[in-house]
């Protein structure tokens, strides 16, 4: 049985062996939920509502900026009902290969990012955890 998260209109499903955690943030909250391996699930919530296209770009420019040799690809597909743009993206990091991506979309009162990470030693168990979680996202009328 998955444990559930929920918060302000926003809830996902996710493994009860993973490890949750949650931030408070200047721009409104975060949440992480990290596999006992490599993957973690991260969802960030902005209340200012910044532009889906410039927190997309945020994001990778702070990755270029540890991972200077990522390959990205822009991306969109369907998030709680809404049209999400991110990238999917790829990078080594200490002799790992990561598979990385991002997705962002705006509600009626948030920008909400969600990142998702996993290296290439549990790519194949812990992908299909994160798409999962993803497609259990679901976002309700106070968000």
């Amino acid at each position: 049985m998955p444990a559930e998260f929920e918060r302000q209109g926003l809830r996902f499903a996710y493994p009860e062996n993973w490890q949750l955690e949650e931030a408070k943030t200047d721009e409104g909250w975060s949440v992480t939920a990290q596999s006992p391996g490599t993957a973690f699930f991260f969802l960030n919530v902005q209340s200012e509502r910044p532009d889906v296209q410039q927190v997309i770009d945020t994001i990778l420019a702070a990755l270029r900026e540890d991972y200077s040799e990522l390959e990205s690809e822009p991306a969109t597909e369907s998030i709680a009902g809404r049209s999400a743009r991110g990238h999917d993206i790829q990078f080594f990091s200490m002799d790992l290969v990561n598979t990385c991506w991002t997705r962002c979309f705006r509600t009626a009162e948030h920008t909400v990012l969600v990142l998702c990470q996993v290296s290439d030693v549990e790519l194949e168990t812990a992908e299909p955890v994160l798409r999962a979680m993803c497609a259990s996202l679901v976002v309700g009328p106070s968000a």
